[in-house]
């Protein structure tokens, strides 16, 4: 990358640190392939740097990365597709700590972070889209980010979280944690998250399905009620059918 003008500085730096925080950098790396050209190699490079869990099958214990590849991928591609070309000095960063992954690129999100799961892509890089498209790194259909989450939820992952900070968009990628350890807020946005889903498959979000994507025992099903009655405080979502009840829920925007 250091051959072309202006992007010589925009090749995607991964960072690994020791602990929670930045204050010991285990290792960093900057790449100089190209996007398309070095993907693959980007991407078993990030896969080698994350941590395993033991899963214990039918018949034999195995080990997996503890963030889904997929989501993993599709995090990274979106990163560095949707990068604001035109801020100097700052390229797509992968930071790895012990209890997350940050994925951040210059220039913040074209759609509102909360409606990125439901909202058209809007590109800023059209040709680099179309052309990581044509190399079958990217689908250019604006389904990276659900599958992100929906890969959260299959391993019942806390969700992920979108935001803008300054300048840049950040999507985070936390650590396996019990439901009791999650914090009122990550409950919160599983909910919204999930009712996004939902609606996006034509269902609705119900006491038994959220139970199902965090965890929660049938008999501990209040825990459940109580992160709908917050999420509906929040203005997150809302019932599907105020005279029903029993239809289920839906994001605010649905």
């Amino acid at each position: 990358m250091d051959k072309f003008e202006g992007i010589d500085r925009k090749a995607v730096r991964v960072i690994e640190y020791e602990g929670k925080d930045r204050i010991r950098t285990k290792r960093r790396s900057t790449g100089n392939r190209g996007y398309a050209s070095g993907f693959e190699g980007l991407m078993l490079y990030i896969n080698r740097l994350l941590p395993l869990n033991e899963h214990i099958g039918q018949a034999f214990r195995e080990e997996r990365r503890i963030y889904p590849e997929i989501a993993v991928r599709e995090l990274v591609a979106n990163a560095v597709i949707h990068q604001d070309m035109t801020i100097r000095g700052s390229s797509p960063m992968i930071e790895i700590f012990e209890d997350r992954m940050e994925i951040t690129n210059p220039g913040p999100s074209l759609n509102d972070p909360q409606r990125i799961i439901d909202l058209p892509p809007r590109s800023r890089n059209e040709s680099l889209a179309a052309l990581m498209r044509r190399m079958n790194i990217c689908e250019e259909q604006g389904t990276g980010i659900d599958k992100a989450v929906n890969a959260a939820e299959f391993f019942q992952l806390p969700p992920p979280d979108f935001r803008i900070e300054a300048d840049n968009m950040k999507a985070v990628l936390l650590a396996p944690r019990q439901f009791g350890d999650m914090t009122q807020v990550e409950r919160v946005r599983a909910a919204y998250q999930h009712a996004s889903l939902k609606v996006l498959a034509n269902s609705k979000m119900t006491n038994s399905s959220l139970c199902q994507r965090l965890g929660i025992a049938k008999q501990n099903a209040a825990q459940a009620s109580r992160i709908i009655k917050d999420a509906l405080a929040a203005g997150l979502i809302r019932p599907a059918d105020p005279d029903a009840p029993r239809a289920g829920y839906v994001p605010h925007w649905a």
